[in-house]
């Protein structure tokens, strides 16, 4: 596994390393010098022999590839144009569960929620918590509440206002 840094960072490592090599430092020596192994310096060297300088430019990594393809992703982002209530729910959220739900059941491929936060992220969308209130919740009560009570429970500094 390679060092994490920027291209440039790791091609002048790979420099460093092909340098105390040319000063008649051993294999071992210059591995141990720069953190890594003797067969990585032998591959550059020889990769510099065949290549020349272009041998020693850093490669992209990619990583794992990706479960959703790119047509997959824009039928999905279709998708959630629909909106929630086109799938069968009540409300108009997405969350990163409903995702996850819809995910399996159009493609059938299971991704972990907190996953599905950072691919939205990717995609430019942002995941949503439904806020959680009573249905029989009577906001002019609350307010009248706030008028006539609140002063009265509220805590101070120096303890509870008297009654």
């Amino acid at each position: 596994m390679r060092l994490k840094g920027s291209a440039k960072v790791l091609e002048a490592r790979r420099r460093r390393a092909l340098q105390l090599l040319e000063s008649d430092a051993s294999l071992r020596e210059v591995a141990r010098q720069i953190g890594c192994h003797a067969s990585s310096v032998m591959r550059w060297r020889d990769r510099l022999r065949m290549l020349g300088e272009e041998g020693l430019k850093v490669g992209a990594s990619p990583g794992r590839p990706p479960r959703l393809s790119s047509q997959q992703k824009k039928r999905l982002l279709s998708d959630l144009l629909k909106g929630p209530g086109a799938f069968g729910w009540r409300t108009e959220v997405w969350t990163t569960a409903r995702i996850t739900q819809l995910i399996e059941k159009e493609f059938q491929i299971s991704y972990h929620p907190d996953h599905i936060g950072r691919m939205m992220h990717a995609l430019g969308w942002s995941h949503q918590k439904p806020e959680r209130r009573a249905l029989q919740r009577n906001e002019a009560a609350i307010a009248d509440w706030r008028v006539k009570n609140w002063r009265r429970v509220k805590k101070t500094s120096g303890g509870w206002l008297p009654t």
